[in-house]
């Protein structure tokens, strides 16, 4: 899973890099905040894609291979307020 997140995360920076909020995220290395959330099951996890999409958050959603299974998502760096309820079915994960 911490592989799975580290490849998430690396693609949506890059991906969308010319995006103001990553240049910004990246432009403060010190100060950078990250936020892991879990959820129950692949099919919760493509809903969550598509709450982002119809939010218009950028995203990138790993799919792991051989197999071609989703198993996580990450987001350009957002505050929590601009999410709305794009992600209210997750919960901290510990």
């Amino acid at each position: 899973v911490i592989a799975q997140g580290c490849h998430a995360s690396v693609a949506v920076m890059q991906k969308y890099r010319d995006d103001e909020r990553v240049k910004a995220y990246v432009d403060d290395i010190n100060s950078m905040h990250k936020v892991v959330l879990e959820t129950k099951n692949e099919a919760s996890l493509l809903k969550m894609a598509e709450n982002l999409k119809q939010n218009n958050i950028p995203y990138y959603l790993w799919t792991e291979q051989p197999e071609n299974i989703p198993t996580c998502l990450a987001t350009v760096p957002v505050v929590r307020s601009d999410l709305g309820d794009a992600l209210k079915k997750c919960s901290l994960m510990r």
